[in-house]
């Protein structure tokens, strides 16, 4: 729990008295949606809830569930994210540094055997007389198979079963999902409350991180640690003076990163350059005001426009391309046809 999640855990325990089945968090990235979903599946198992709805810690329940083994409990996400704690970071569904023991990258996606998994732990009795609870996430990563799957467990739910799904993009959920769940917002927290939180974790230069992770705090803190901001900067640096010649350049040196953070930075850029043009105000990228106010100056807003477009386009492609280096090419040479 965040000190940002208190309004949202309160509003939740108002559903306990008539608790649905399959309840979907959904939120922006970076959020907390994970760690608060975890949270919650603790105090439905735990045989001692404290008064505002927090597992007490110090029953059997919670001694498994810490433990990672409790009977009643299943989790369900990517193979890439098997190997790394269950925190926030896990949403975006990146893959994890080592291989699958096939030798092969390991899948970003949720596939059909994992969802089949469930069905033995379904129709088992539950260990403590209590609830059986199944935690999925991110619900985007599922495939086709597995979502048609999963989606006639919700048609036909297993009494006494709950299913906590979380998601960051209810746009790419099927919509027949969405209608089986009960939705549930964990929004942004405001920006100086995620500051402040920022400061506490000791992160330097925490106005800076949070803004370019779009206020998200979890994001920022995870980008803080890991130290480095080459692949921002180089996108950075590029999106300011756009040419031919360095889009094949700034493609060379991004071909290993991250595509979805890719898009996720241009679009970023791509509202800045249309805020400052608009009202002269920067959300993201203060550290490039002058860049962005000369881009906005020389841009029509048309051709700022079709830009916009077209990185959205490219952010629902972005996790399957077919070449990571002509994803990374044709979407700078696609930026600099609309802003050179």
């Amino acid at each position: 729990m965040y000190p940002w999640q208190g309004a949202a855990w309160t509003r939740l325990q108002q559903m306990r008295e008539r608790l649905p089945h399959a309840i979907l968090f959904h939120g922006p990235l970076g959020v907390g949606k994970a760690d608060f979903m975890e949270s919650f599946a603790q105090a439905l198992l735990c045989e001692n809830a404290r008064p505002d709805g927090h597992a007490c810690g110090n029953c059997a329940s919670c001694g498994w569930f810490l433990q990672n083994n409790h009977p009643d409990y299943r989790r369900v996400r990517p193979e890439a994210l098997e190997d790394e704690p269950p925190a926030e970071g896990e949403e975006s569904a990146e893959p994890a540094a080592g291989k699958a023991k096939s030798g092969k990258a390991p899948s970003k996606e949720i596939k059909i055997e994992q969802i089949r998994a469930l069905a033995d732990f379904m129709n088992i009795s539950t260990h403590r007389q209590g609830l059986r609870v199944v935690v999925l996430y991110p619900a985007e990563s599922l495939n086709m198979p597995a979502s048609n799957a999963l989606l006639k467990t919700l048609e036909e739910p297993p009494p006494g079963t709950v299913f906590l799904l979380a998601s960051n993009s209810l746009d790419r959920l099927l919509p027949t999902i969405l209608s089986r769940c009960r939705k549930f917002a964990l929004p942004m927290p405001s920006h100086e409350e995620a500051l402040a939180w920022l400061k506490e974790q000791g992160v330097p230069d925490a106005d800076s991180w949070l803004r370019e992770q779009g206020g998200a705090p979890l994001a920022a803190l995870q980008e803080a640690e890991a130290g480095s901001r080459e692949e921002l900067e180089a996108l950075l640096h590029f999106l300011a003076r756009p040419a031919v010649d360095g889009a094949l350049r700034t493609a060379e040196k991004l071909a290993k990163a991250s595509l979805p953070a890719l898009v996720a930075w241009q679009q970023r850029w791509l509202y800045d350059v249309f805020s400052v043009k608009l009202s002269g105000r920067i959300r993201y990228y203060p550290r490039y005001q002058k860049e962005l106010a000369a881009l906005a100056s020389r841009v029509s807003t048309g051709s700022l426009n079709r830009a916009i477009k077209a990185a959205s386009e490219r952010r629902a492609v972005a996790d399957h391309p077919l070449s990571a280096k002509l994803f990374v090419e044709d979407m700078l040479l696609e930026y600099t046809s609309c802003c050179a």
